[in-house]
């Protein structure tokens, strides 16, 4: 059983009415109330979706038993939990709509995936009007400025009364701003970063609302990362697709929840074979589908052919691999059976920050590995490596440590 207090979160964002349930239920086959109105979503949603990863029990040529995770033919599949928050709407910061309770769901988020209706079939509010009238470009501003503002307010508080009392006593500036953000799962490396690419010039004790908002900004766009999922593309403009997709420093991908959804339900019901990601699904029943059936599938199958797949695990895939630069590492007990003490082989897959070293995959393991560890054993090569050695993608780890 996977103990969802261990996962990677990712939150689902955007206004009401633009396909965020959707998308949510798709990637997990979770229960939420899906409808065609505001606020639809009160509370948070929360489940498992997974991630693909090549399992290397293929390539050892023996047969796997995994623990946290799932291997489909050769696929791991690695749960990240999803969190599906309630609609965004302007002036969200200033507590407006649900917009308190949006934010704070969005604390431990890793990262962000905004869904925008790109038919431009809601407008700001997230109301229903005709295809083609909002401009979803706007969202996505829109959806910047308020967690941006959400940040720059909590850094407001007293903000000139302890920055000066950080100047007078020495304090570094990321640990003060690391301990105004306490709780929204930021680290001080990445208030570091923040700090260095915002570039804001003079005292931290004169800065006014335009630096603090400048500084907010960075600290979004390094902590709390974003990628869009162009929903409805099935429907939407071409023109809408394509100025989504043109917009700098961030990962676009045309996506439909619906159609992901549609195949999941398909595939459980064994009326279609469909794979996670795949750009394409095989009918197993044709004599079980009826003629409107049959042409929802064909439809279905011309948009993935047109965007390469649905969207929706590609969106998960971004932002776990390339948003957030994650790696898979296999540890294991026995590197010459690939074993835990129990001789489950592969058991388990974690996801780590590329750059992680193995003391880093001990400590993830259980903290007792990292406080005693002693060296680690690359179960390929069988050759001996120390707690600075640089974890790639796919390895396979033995951790040695004191009894």
């Amino acid at each position: 059983m996977v103990d969802n207090n261990l996962l990677m979160e990712i939150g689902l964002v955007g206004k009401p009415n633009v396909g965020k349930s959707t998308f949510f239920v798709a990637a997990t086959m979770a229960t939420a109330e899906i409808a065609s109105y505001p606020f639809t979503t009160i509370e948070a949603n929360r489940g498992v979706g997974y991630v693909r990863a090549k399992c290397p029990h293929v390539e050892f040529g023996v047969e796997c038993n995994p623990k946290n995770s799932l291997c489909d033919h050769g696929t791991r599949l690695i749960p990240v939990e999803i969190i599906d928050v309630a609609g965004l709407v302007p002036d969200a910061h200033k507590g407006r709509g649900l917009g308190n309770k949006f934010l704070d769901d969005l604390r431990q988020a890793s990262a962000l995936i905004h869904i925008v209706d790109a038919s431009g079939g809601t407008d700001a509010e997230g109301q229903s009007v005709s295809i083609g009238t909002h401009d979803p470009v706007e969202d996505v501003k829109f959806l910047e400025r308020e967690i941006t503002y959400w940040i720059e307010g909590i850094l407001a508080k007293a903000w000139e009364k302890s920055a000066r009392r950080a100047e007078m006593q020495g304090e570094k500036l990321e640990r003060l701003i690391h301990e105004k953000l306490t709780g929204l799962g930021i680290s001080e490396a990445e208030v570091h970063v923040a700090l260095k690419e915002a570039n804001i010039s003079g005292k931290p004790s004169s800065w006014k609302e335009e630096e603090l908002l400048k500084l907010a900004a960075s600290i979004r766009k390094v902590a709390k990362p974003l990628i869009i999922a162009a929903n409805k593309c099935d429907i939407a403009p071409r023109e809408n697709i394509d100025k989504l997709m043109a917009m700098e420093d961030f990962i676009t991908i045309p996506t439909t929840a619906e159609h992901e959804l549609a195949l999941r339900k398909a595939d459980r019901a064994k009326l279609v074979e469909y794979h996670l990601g795949a750009s394409d699904f095989k009918i197993l029943s044709e004599d079980k589908l009826n003629a409107q059936q049959k042409g929802a599938l064909e439809r279905i199958r011309k948009v993935m052919k047109t965007y390469n797949g649905t969207g929706v695990q590609r969106c998960l895939e971004e932002a776990v691999y390339n948003l957030l630069d994650m790696i898979v590492v296999y540890p294991v007990e026995d590197e010459n059976h690939l074993t835990d003490k129990d001789g489950n082989v592969l058991p388990d897959a974690y996801l780590m920050r590329r750059g992680s070293k193995a003391i880093d995959l001990a400590y993830k393991v259980h903290t007792d590995l990292g406080d005693n560890f002693i060296r680690a054993i690359d179960a390929r090569s069988k050759r001996v490596i120390g707690h600075d050695y640089e974890l790639k993608d796919g390895d396979v780890i033995k951790i040695v440590a004191k009894a």
